[in-house]
């Protein structure tokens, strides 16, 4: 393997709120486990609308798990993520107060912000007159909502903001924090959440007519299936803590998850042209962004949209890059259904907790692969391997392409759990 994967900054720390579970460890047994968090809507009554299945964050009560104050002037999107930095700096050993408040950045994913703190304040607004919607509608919707309070918690007054690139911008504000890394920030938090599961954020996502309408909840979100009829929504997500390497050694920090040694994002040509859709591209600028070859890679992460035609083009393109059955792949997020703003930053820490267990998850849902795609899909169990690199890709509705490829940290060799 070729390359520096010295200069990339390390993942020290995760938090995660997610369908799948509170906390990493139990994020990952479920997962391991294939334990689902996909079932019918509970947070308003989904009977009127053609999909009624999601992942859900169920056991999460903001008031039990963020400053009150902060609960009614936020959004849930923003508890969950405030829950997941509080997880992920414990998680890394790392203490704000004890560093350099300007040497600490924040950047978010965000696909669609407070959309339930704006829908209520909406309803006040039509079901009465102005004076009944509060204050703080004017931030709590807000794309940089997150970012802020994360930010303002913490003292962190370093270089901070926000990407809005659907599912494609955990990686994009990964990407953002290995900038703000390389230019002097000590530590950075960065991914996303989401939580958009209300009648209006419901109704915005079926305008894109990719949503599953399968009501059986395993089946409905099946990609690469011959059976795929696209995906189920979902809220959550993930924080990471990104140090780089010699700031982490002078604070003493412990034993990393994982390296970032690639990043590459592109935007797919408009419908019509005639041209191909970014994502090959952007595996092969990873790729290059790292300094190593397709063989280099040990396993995939896949966008997996579980619309037919994306299914077809993400299978293309690891055909082209990696050859027929070239690379195991395998797309967890069938177990939580499609996070937007959070999926991407999901994925990572997933990833990360493949490298440091030497294991790759398997694809719950999917039992009939489509035989053309001609992909290595890890199925029906973990698949224990000697893991050295992670690909993790992600598209946004709208044409956002991402990749991200994690390594494993030197020093951690011959470690980690491979069964």
């Amino acid at each position: 393997m070729t390359g520096n994967p010295s200069a990339g900054p390390l993942i020290t720390g995760l938090g995660i709120t997610a369908p799948t579970g509170i906390g990493v460890e139990e994020h990952w047994a479920a997962v391991l486990a294939g334990k689902s968090g996909i079932d019918t809507i509970s947070r308003f009554d989904p009977s009127g609308y053609p999909v009624r299945l999601a992942g859900e964050v169920t056991g999460f009560d903001g008031e039990d798990r963020v400053p009150s104050r902060l609960v009614q002037q936020t959004d849930r999107w923003t508890h969950l993520a405030l829950y997941a930095a509080e997880q992920a700096l414990a998680d890394a050993g790392a203490d704000p107060r004890e560093l350099p408040e300007y040497g600490m950045a924040v950047v978010t994913s965000s696909s669609s912000g407070g959309t339930e703190f704006g829908q209520h304040e909406m309803e006040k607004l039509y079901q009465h007159d102005p004076s009944w919607v509060g204050a703080y509608q004017s931030i709590a919707w807000f794309y940089a909502a997150t970012t802020g309070q994360v930010s303002i918690r913490h003292g962190m007054r370093g270089p901070c903001g926000v990407l809005c690139c659907e599912q494609a911008g955990g990686l994009d504000a990964i990407g953002q924090a290995r900038r703000l890394l390389r230019r002097g920030t000590a530590l950075a938090v960065s991914g996303g959440t989401d939580a958009s599961l209300c009648p209006y954020g419901l109704t915005a996502q079926l305008s894109t007519g990719r949503l599953s309408t399968v009501p059986d909840p395993r089946r409905a979100y099946v990609p690469f299936d011959a059976r795929a009829a696209g995906h189920l929504p979902g809220e959550g997500g993930a924080l990471l803590v990104l140090e780089d390497p010699a700031a982490a050694e002078r604070r003493g920090a412990g034993p990393a998850y994982a390296q970032v040694l690639g990043y590459a994002a592109g935007f797919d040509p408009a419908p019509g042209s005639g041209r191909e859709p970014a994502l090959r591209r952007v595996v092969e600028q990873t790729l290059a962004d790292a300094g190593l070859r397709p063989d280099d890679v040990d396993v995939v992460f896949a966008d997996a949209s579980g619309v037919p035609g994306e299914d077809a083009a993400e299978a293309r393109a690891l055909r082209a890059v990696f050859g027929p059955r070239g690379v195991p792949v395998t797309a967890p997020k069938t177990l939580t259904g499609r996070l937007y703003g959070g999926g991407a930053a999901l994925d990572v820490a997933t990833a990360a907790l493949a490298l440091r267990d030497q294991v790759v998850p398997h694809t719950v849902g999917t039992t009939a692969p489509v035989p053309a795609y001609e992909m290595d899909l890890v199925l029906g169990a973990p698949r224990p391997l000697p893991l050295r690199t992670a690909l993790v890709l992600a598209r946004g509705h709208g044409g956002f392409n991402a990749g991200l490829l994690l390594g494993r940290p030197h020093g951690t060799e011959g470690t980690g759990r491979a069964g």
